[in-house]
């Protein structure tokens, strides 16, 4: 939770008990169903949250925005994003029933009332969003062949709608792969967050 509050000193108490809430949270639910490793449990807030949260300082997310989170999993970053931008509207979505299982319950557990998560497709859902977010699901063309056409072109904020991954690696030549007609951001998250871990992590927004 240090590391929360490192980046984010504006958060409201709700939201940092709600961040707070989040690992005991996990911890338990690990204990049953295996959502996230072991060395990856005792990074919780780094390589989970933090991570997922490097969306944040990228975007501020406009009031009643709707938000797709594909490949959610465990509901990264779906959920930290959706304490985050309360004002927002998240829906969640994994093709693993037992882990949208998960994400149900900790929308409950976290009282989170903007957030829907459902046991889908990215290829099946049938509405189109402001924004579009992921972490590593798969290669980018791939991806946007799935959800290409589901965000709307128009932006109300500073930054346009569009499509954000979080991945880690070289990503040139997936890049490369796109066609002309996208507009391709790639930005380092260790420009905004100093730990190691995040040398090598980018944050792409596609548009």
């Amino acid at each position: 939770m240090d590391l929360i509050r490192k980046y984010f000193n504006s958060l409201s108490n709700k939201q940092l008990e709600q961040f707070e809430a989040m690992k005991p949270f996990y911890e338990d639910w690990n204990s049953k169903i295996n959502l996230i490793s072991r060395k990856d449990m005792d990074h919780f807030y780094e390589r989970h949250v933090l991570h997922s949260l490097a969306i944040a300082q990228y975007l501020k997310i406009p009031t009643k925005s709707s938000v797709l989170d594909v490949g959610t999993g465990g509901g990264f970053p779906g959920i930290p994003l959706a304490i985050f931008f309360p004002d927002s509207n998240f829906m969640l979505v994994d093709s693993i029933g037992k882990k949208i299982m998960v994400v149900n319950e900790a929308i409950e557990q976290l009282q989170l009332s903007n957030v829907v998560a459902t046991q889908q497709r990215a290829e099946e859902v049938n509405k189109t969003f402001d924004f579009i977010v992921s972490r590593a699901v798969t290669n980018i063309p791939e991806f946007l062949g799935w959800v290409g056409k589901k965000f709307h072109g128009k932006s109300r904020g500073s930054q346009p709608n569009g499509i954000i991954l979080l991945k880690g690696g070289n990503l040139k030549h997936e890049i490369e792969l796109l066609p002309a007609r996208w507009i391709v951001q790639n930005h380092p998250i260790s420009k905004w967050f100093s730990e190691e871990f995040f040398e090598t992590k980018q944050l792409i927004h596609i548009f």
